[in-house]
């Protein structure tokens, strides 16, 4: 039994001496499989930080010559509001004369004449408006017309020698006068000699002052 005993110590000290402890080699080979486990994790996770930051939307650095190239290639990225085309402008109305504002009017230089006194017709044009307006006072557009009831018995019209235009300027409330001296003949169209002459003795005549289309009120006188 004793003898049993003690093969069973040696054998248990035979399996102990036959368990080994490993080898610098084994401790080389485990140290570069966690030093690439290391590097392979670390690689890992800088990659998904690379793949996170290129899905993520976010814009490329500026300083990747790829991108700062795609920018200025694309037109629309270097557009600005200042590169629209400014809306046309409306042109605005240009104020102008009104014709209808401006009024012929008649008048004399005295209301009733002796036997030896003449009559000075006078016409007036004025401008009422607010702008200037281009108007012809020529010969070709004044008429001096007196007349005594329908009787028609002189124009300027029916003798005038020449006929001319005269256009001017009348500033808004100015005006321009033209005179005439009549010499209490009768007058017809054509200027046909005439040897009546216009009643007087307190007789009533009306002068009528025209310029092209516009006639004045009637200014009424006394022939004596």
């Amino acid at each position: 039994m004793g003898g049993h005993g003690n093969s069973s110590r040696g054998s248990t000290t035979a399996s102990g001496s036959s368990t080994r402890k490993p080898s610098p080699a084994v401790y080389r080979r485990r140290r570069l499989f966690l030093v690439v486990a290391l590097l392979m994790v670390i690689g890992l996770v800088v990659g998904g930080f690379s793949l996170a930051g290129a899905f993520s939307g976010q814009p490329a650095s500026s300083t990747d010559p790829a991108a700062g190239a795609t920018a200025s290639a694309d037109p629309s990225s270097q557009a600005s509001p200042s590169a629209a085309p400014d809306p046309t402008p409306t042109p605005s109305a240009t104020p102008t004369c009104n014709q209808n504002l401006v009024t012929v009017s008649a008048s004399t230089d005295k209301a009733a004449y002796g036997p030896d006194e003449n009559p000075l017709l006078t016409l007036k044009v004025t401008n009422g408006g607010t702008m200037p307006c281009e108007v012809n006072i020529g010969t070709s557009q004044m008429e001096f017309l007196v007349t005594s009831g329908a009787d028609r018995i002189f124009s300027s019209k029916d003798c005038q020698a020449k006929s001319e235009d005269l256009v001017k300027i009348i500033a808004p409330g100015a005006s321009e006068t033209a005179n005439f001296p009549w010499p209490r003949n009768r007058t017809v169209e054509g200027c046909q000699p005439v040897e009546a002459k216009p009643g007087a003795g307190g007789a009533y005549y009306i002068y009528t002052a025209k310029l092209g289309s516009k006639a004045s009120p009637k200014a009424v006188f006394q022939l004596n």
